[in-house]
């Protein structure tokens, strides 16, 4: 089997399992359609005259305006109980309680010119739905979050437009998410960055220097001021740290300053586009997220009525219909908000009825506005349930009569208000049952393409499971049915693509990609049907333990209880599938079952396995506490208020103690310096040390300066706000250069591991009588040299030799020793993990580093217990094949890492702040580095093991050194004494014994490996479409499968990066070996 069918066939794989999973995301994930409809000054949204005219009035579209100016604070992150008043006199047991004291004294003494309301925000609670939401007064879909990185300009119809549109003048200072959402419809901005989370001020400081003079101008009607230094401090120290405090009364003394200059005619709006939870994040749907503040101010009186003792509350799609109507705007034609009623009063409290009728004039025309798009979107989209649309329209219909009638009788007698106030009842039941209908609507999914996408993972699952059984036969045709396979599937794509043409449809990718790929397998298992069918033997997934583990995760993953404990459920699946492998041991005298028999390679014996067991013993002792101790490191998800997250996640920048700091940081150093050392013991050990090849060199010099570039950047970034006025600047450009030169040292490492990735120490002996290379006689005398010694392969090469010189009688070989020929490979893949290691370090927290070096040490004594459990290779009659046992346990490490490192499955846990490890500025407008960083951090644990996963076939070779044995052997002549002749492993020599199997060991590795992964995929696939009505779909199952899918990208691009590294140290060796014949033919 050649080296390039096997990388072929596992990307062909993978694209299987991408196309699968885009296609289900296409069905369960929807975006609702965008309508470009827009509403206009000229035609109102239904027929009916207006109480109180607005038409043919200056600056009146639908209505006349009661303001011609507004005034938009958006704090972000303002969470309700952040401005809820707080009794005086009476001290806040915490640091944001009662901070907005202009808020409150402005309610106490003016009740009827402000109003505090709750203001709910619908989820995902992210920056660029909200804004969304707060502008077109629609209800962004769950699938949009994922472009909080980058604002797309929003197309439908919005408030901005509509300014626009009217003459209206739009001035903004502050986020400048602003400007992607609306390029070009500001008169005059004021944009700063706003993902640089560490930055408390820069924005709000920014905003603060023009604000006043602005609003001193005459230039604008709107104007947005959007301050994130709320958020900011969120993110970065919780709404529990002090700075909270000194924010919010920065705020407060702004909207102070604010009220003083505000004129008769404008309106303030003081809004939280969301909240934020406890640890200071956001992005999910749990009270403290959605419950956001509303502030509403006028120097005029604008409500007819006291307000209620308790807060309103009010969703966040009612303030675009409301603000509309007050600056006599149309309603943005998607808008399916409410107007809120009590900012249309009419003539005041003194008349009543007028008040009433106002109310209802508004609420008249927001539900011809919304009956309008109801209309348009169920001829655009016609997936709104046409029972409820015919129910909605009935609804509207009686109320318009309802409407038309009582203006008509007002014109001949008086109405009564409790006739008016049963008209508003329901309108109002119209206007909140198609919310709900819309709401419903866009939750609906595509059952087909579910369908489709579930049974494509399925069966390219099934395909991963026979092929993995078949990879080891050396006649099984793979390359041809993989040619048959593609070819299959691009005509299938083609005729797809022709068919949605034809048909007026777009060429919707995920539709293509499914086609091809449901079109390759179907001929993949056709053609491997005919061949006969495999033995189930071959096929199933190893023993009995492992199947039952294999259902056990994916039926637990239909319960969002587990998934909640999933970070401490992989830890107790990891020990017990240890402990079964010393049990196995223990009982039947071997760790793992027999080999196939094949003319290959060879199996342990039963009394080596036995010798193996005290030293498992210990293995597994080590194991179980490096497990526990990793533990220590967990965060806990929000939806289980008794469980405390680690507080070793924090950054030491949060920590106020100067002596507990200093400590920490010296823990965090010498983890560092446990790694490299550890990485160069046992590149020494295994003889790859002292080669002159560059990658050793970098070895040498290279990490240890990466782990001092570390180290200076967490001194600096944890310190940076102590840091001397007149160091401020080298600081600064230390925090920026420092991350950015540990990442140029790994990719220059990278570079030269892959330009000579062979690191062996070629050592020539003085010339010999005997034609045959003299091996040395056990370990080197010198200390200088490394330990291992491959001679076996160079009596071999010695062989091809003697062929060649047999004519050249006079002609005598060189004696030749190769250091570190016998863990070639493996040094490869162990050096490459090291480089990629360090720059994922610094994307977390400092103190995660003693969390890598405990799971460092963890996968090590895993990749030893295997291997013992495995047992030595060498003297085997069957084909190498690494053991299901072996390929769960190592995928359960890394679900175990990713929630040892901090991380969990939801939004709000995800490290934003690894968007400016060396980019404290931001990145500009580019989305793609940032979501890469953050990308990186979180799934930091997938790309390591999934580039790690060939160590799972080379590990048991290259410990095939420590157990080698002595033998004593005479010499036929008389004259020699009897010596002791050690008998040196081939180790990883020996999978160039035979080509065919090793590529075969890899290709069955890779497809082992994606076979786990996909199942727990399907799993998550599976879940989320049988639960799609639970109601944690979106809170727990959603955000589940997105990890899952995300990271099996991930790991299987990873997996490929591990496979196709082996290959081409593969080849690099073989290049060596011909050279080295070349030197000795010269």
């Amino acid at each position: 089997m050649l080296k390039a069918l096997v990388l072929l066939f596992l990307a062909w794989v993978c694209f299987l399992f991408y196309a699968g999973i885009a296609l289900f995301t296409s069905g369960f994930l929807l975006t609702r359609l965008e309508l470009t409809n827009h509403s206009i000054c000229q035609e109102l949204p239904g027929k009916g005259p207006l109480v109180g005219g607005g038409r043919g009035e200056p600056g009146a579209c639908w209505t006349a305006p009661r303001f011609s100016r507004a005034v938009i604070v958006l704090i972000d992150a303002l969470r309700f109980d952040f401005v809820q008043p707080w009794p005086g006199g009476l001290p806040a047991p915490q640091p944001f309680l009662g901070r907005l004291g202009s808020i409150q004294r402005l309610l106490e003494a003016q009740p009827q010119h402000a109003r505090l309301y709750r203001f709910l925000a619908d989820p995902p609670t992210t920056t660029m739905q909200r804004l969304k939401a707060l502008t077109t007064g629609s209800l962004p879909t769950f699938i949009d979050a994922g472009s909080n990185f980058a604002s797309y300009a929003i197309q439908e119809d919005n408030l901005i437009a509509q300014l626009n549109n009217t003459g209206k003048r739009v001035v903004f200072m502050g986020d400048d998410t602003w400007k992607g959402l609306f390029p070009g419809a500001f008169s005059e901005a004021f944009f700063f960055p706003s993902f640089n989370v560490k930055d408390l001020h820069t924005v709000d400081n920014g905003i603060l220097e023009h604000l006043y003079p602005t609003m001193d101008r005459d230039n604008w009607d709107l104007l947005i001021a959007h301050f994130l230094g709320v958020d900011h401090c969120g993110h970065k120290h919780g709404p529990h740290h002090p700075e909270m405090a000194k924010k919010l009364n920065q705020m407060d003394q702004m909207l102070q300053t604010l009220v003083e200059r505000l004129e008769n005619d404008t309106l303030l709006v003081v809004a939280g586009d969301h909240g934020m939870t406890e640890t200071g994040d956001h992005g999910g749907d749990s009270k403290l997220e959605v419950m956001a503040a509303l502030f509403l101010y006028s120097p005029l009186p604008l409500f007819p009525r006291a307000p209620l003792k308790d807060p309103e509350a009010v969703p966040q799609v009612n303030l675009v219909p409301t603000l509309a109507l007050l600056l006599g705007l149309p309603i943005p034609f998607g808008n399916i908000g409410e107007v809120m009623v009590d900012l249309f009063s009419g003539e005041g409290d003194t008349q009543p009825l007028a008040t009433a009728l106002a109310q209802a004039s508004a609420y008249h025309l927001n539900a011809q506005q919304v009956s309008r798009f109801l209309h348009a979107y169920s001829l655009a989209a016609q997936d709104l349930p046409p029972e409820e649309l015919q129910r909605l329209q009935n609804l509207f219909s009686s109320a318009s009569s309802e409407y038309e009638r009582l203006l008509d009788q007002l014109k001949t007698e008086e109405v009564r208000e409790a006739d008016i106030q049963a008209l508003i009842s329901q309108l109002r039941l119209f206007l909140r049952g198609a919310r709900t209908a819309c709401t419903e609507t866009w939750a609906q999914f595509r059952p087909a393409r579910m369908i489709g996408g579930t049974v494509l993972l399925a069966s390219t699952c099934l395909l991963c499971l026979v092929t993995s059984g078949l990879a080891s036969s050396p006649d099984f045709p793979f390359h041809c049915l993989l040619l048959k396979s593609v070819a299959w599937g691009l005509a299938g794509s083609a005729l797809l693509a022709g068919g949605l043409m034809a048909g007026g449809s777009g060429l919707e990718p995920a539709l293509l990609s499914a086609g091809a790929a449901a079109t390759s397998l179907v001929a993949f298992l056709w053609n491997l049907k005919s061949r006969g069918r495999p033995p189930m033997a071959i096929i199933l997934p190893g023993p009995l333990p492992i199947l039952v583990l294999l259902f056990l995760r994916s039926a637990a993953l239909f319960s969002d209880s587990f998934i909640l404990a999933e970070a401490r459920a992989a830890p107790f699946l990891l020990r017990s599938l240890s402990l079964f492998l010393v049990a196995q041991l223990h009982w039947e005298g071997r760790l793992l079952g027999g080999w196939p028999t094949a003319p290959c390679l060879s199996s342990p014996t039963v009394s080596m396995a036995r010798r193996e067991g005290p030293r498992a013993l210990g293995l597994l002792v080590g194991l179980l506490l490096c497990v526990r101790l990793s533990s220590l490191f967990l965060r806990c998800p929000e939806e289980t208020p008794v469980c405390q997250s680690s507080p070793w996640l924090a950054p030491l920048a949060a920590m106020d103690g100067g002596q507990a700091k200093n400590l920490w940081y010296g823990a965090c150093l010498g983890a560092l310096g446990v790694l490299v050392l550890s990485v160069r013991f046992w590149l020494r050990r295994c003889g790859n040390l002292n080669s002159p090849a560059p990658p050793v060199l970098f070895v040498r010099w290279g990490l240890p300066l990466m782990a001092l570039g570390t180290a200076a950047h967490w001194a600096l970034a944890s310190g940076s706000d102590e840091a001397p006025p007149r160091l401020q600047a080298l600081v600064s450009g230390a925090v920026v250069g420092l991350p950015r030169a540990v990442l140029g040292l790994a990719a220059l490492g990278l570079g030269l591991l892959l330009w000579q990735p062979v690191t062996v120490l070629v050592k020539t002996g003085a010339s010999s009588s005997n034609p045959i290379v003299v091996p040395f006689v056990g370990p080197p005398a010198s200390q200088a040299d490394l330990d291992y010694v491959v001679p076996q392969i160079y009596r071999r090469m010695q062989d091809a030799l003697r062929g060649k010189l047999a004519g050249g009688g006079s002609q005598t070989p060189m004696a030749l020793a190769a250091y570190g020929l016998g863990s070639v490979y493996s040094a490869a893949v162990v050096t490459a993990l090291a480089l990629l290691a360090f720059p994922l370090l610094l994307l977390h927290t400092e103190r995660i580093s003693l969390a890598f070096l405990i799971l460092f040490l963890q996968s090590f004594l895993l990749l030893q217990l295997l291997a013992t459990a495995i047992g030595n290779p060498a003297g085997s009659s069957g084909p190498f094949s690494v053991p299901w046992l072996a390929i769960s346990a190592w995928a359960l490490t890394a679900t175990q890492t990713f929630y040892s490192t901090g991380h969990q499955p939801v939004f709000p846990a995800i490290h934003w702040n690894a968007a400016f490890v060396g980019f404290p500025e931001g990145h500009g407008s580019s989305p793609l580095l940032p979501a890469v960083l953050v990308g990186a951090n979180t799934f930091a644990s997938h790309l390591l093991f999934s580039v790690g996963c060939p160590l799972l076939l080379l590990w048991p070779f290259v410990c095939e050194g420590q157990g080698s044995t002595k033998k004593k052997k005479a010499l036929a002549s008389g004259a020699e004494v009897e010596r002791e002749k050690e008998e040196e492993p081939l180790m990883e020599m020996r999978l160039r014994d035979a080509p065919h199997c090793f590529n075969a060991a890899l290709l069955q590795l890779g497809l082992k490996y994606l076979f786990i992964l996909g199942i727990q995929v399907l799993a998550c696939v599976l879940a989320a479409s049988i639960l799609r009505r639970h109601l944690m779909v979106w809170k727990v199952f959603a955000p589940k499968f997105i990890f899952e899918a995300v990271g099996f990208v991930v790991s299987s691009l990873a997996l490929l990066l591990g496979v196709a590294l082996v290959m081409w140290v593969d080849r690099a060796v073989g290049s060596w070996f011909k050279q080295l014949i070349l030197s000795q033919e010269r």
